[in-house]
């Protein structure tokens, strides 16, 4: 069925079919058409314009045909010849912004039960790393999950898809990392399968077996990552469970070398890399990176002009989690640096029940704003199409674009795009399409 939305009064965030991030100073504009409509095929966007050009002028909440069967439609006083009563059903914005859905390229977001104990260890002053080195953090995920049937821990995991698709997502990467065996990693990406294959969300898989040394391996790091190169990979590969494989190189987790070694490894079967770097401290990992062509490298809330320097000219998205940095009290990764350097910039919600535990990309967009220091524009443009990018979508979504999927928000009436950060707790979604269908 077709559908029209109309009496947008801010179609945001429109770009070419040609482009699939944005970089530098193309980051500060966000196009948009006032008074305007869009229609969606099929669940793809086909067509948009101003309401005034189309001959769509109407502003009154019904859309009625002039007669059964006929060829026209009258909105608001104004007939639509093209349109036929059985075949269209029309949306009316009520004069709110219509913008992309937002693309979260970094969740964790499959896990069992929660780990708000340590919350109480973090508010009495434990740092992420003393958590961790006394056998909490990814550890009590691990054994959390191992003891989760494969169907309860789709139950729990699928809360938190609708949490975040009534929230305006619309595209998701999901993460292993908290099985740390191999049965429980393979667990966990068949989890991440269903939930791609029942939901209505776009849902890219990250094999992340390098999360953490299994409690079986701790001592014997090293023998733990021939665990993954060796029996990990191999099954995730023969069962095409991962679009992604991902490392977390940092301080106290795996190394440079070892992340070069799990990521030659992974390109034998051709899944693409991605990182953890520079959460903790400057670990080598963006580096490490870039020279594997890794689609992204995420975390950086510790980073110097040396990353800023490896990035340049490379294919990898660096994105940042300003979720991660709030919940812990790190610092804010350096945004407006990469940006003024001529480079793109993604953010995404790192939801996690350790050291992210939300996935409102709103609230991550508001961070960008408040903490970052980013334009509203900047922002957006970060959780919508480079935060595509950063999952390999931005083909087809993170935009309004003919051809793409109509995954879109509706909003009641605001007065600016710059209202959606400043007002990062108001109510303001009225609708979100996915695939052209309401799910709120």
């Amino acid at each position: 069925m077709k559908k029209i939305i109309y009496n947008i009064g801010t179609l945001a965030g429109i770009l070419p079919s040609d482009v699939r991030r944005l970089e530098g100073s193309q980051m500060n504009q966000v196009k948009c058409i006032e008074n305007a409509y869009l229609v969606i095929e099929d669940g793809i966007i086909s067509e948009f314009g101003e309401m005034e050009v189309s001959g769509i002028m109407g502003f009154q909440n019904r859309a009625t045909p002039l007669a059964a069967g006929g060829g026209a439609h009258e909105v608001g006083g104004v007939v639509l010849e093209s349109h036929n009563a059985a075949d269209v059903e029309f949306i009316d914005a009520k004069g709110g912004f219509v913008m992309p859905a937002f693309c979260d390229s970094h969740t964790h977001i499959v896990y069992a039960g929660c780990r708000d104990g340590e919350f109480r260890d973090k508010i009495a002053g434990l740092s992420y790393e003393e958590i961790a080195a006394r056998g909490g953090g990814i550890l009590n995920s691990a054994d959390l999950l191992h003891e989760t049937s494969e169907d309860e821990l789709y139950r729990q995991s699928m809360e938190r898809v609708n949490e975040i698709m009534a929230m305006g997502t619309g595209a998701v990467e999901i993460k292993s990392g908290y099985g740390l065996t191999v049965e429980d990693e393979l667990k966990m990406l068949r989890v991440i399968r269903r939930i791609k294959e029942t939901s209505p969300v776009t849902v890219k898989a990250n094999f992340l077996g390098a999360h953490a040394v299994g409690r079986a391996y701790r001592g014997r790091q090293s023998e733990y990552v021939d665990l993954i190169c060796n029996e990990m990979l191999p099954r995730v590969a023969e069962e095409e469970l991962a679009d992604f494989v991902d490392v977390f190189c940092d301080t106290g987790f795996f190394t440079v070398e070892e992340t070069d070694r799990i990521l030659t490894e992974a390109a034998k079967y051709g899944i693409t890399p991605k990182i953890h770097a520079n959460e903790l401290e400057v670990s080598g990992g963006v580096q490490v990176g870039v020279k594997h062509n890794a689609l992204s490298v995420d975390h950086l809330e510790k980073t110097t002009d040396a990353e800023i320097e490896a990035l340049r000219g490379s294919v990898t998205m660096p994105t940042m989690l300003p979720g991660c940095s709030f919940f812990l009290g790190l610092p804010y990764g350096r945004a407006k640096d990469y940006i003024e350097a001529g480079l793109p910039v993604a953010l995404a919600s790192d939801y996690n029940p350790g050291s992210s535990p939300s996935g409102n990309m709103r609230f991550v967009m508001a961070l960008g704003c408040i903490r970052m220091r980013l334009t509203p524009e900047q922002s957006f443009n970060a959780c919508t199409i480079n935060s595509a990018y950063a999952m390999g979508v931005s083909d087809i979504l993170g935009s309004v674009t003919v051809g793409k999927k109509a995954n879109l928000i509706i909003t009641r009436p605001v007065p600016s795009l710059a209202f959606i950060p400043y007002s990062h707790q108001t109510p303001v979604i009225e609708q979100v399409l996915l695939n052209g269908q309401r799910v709120i």
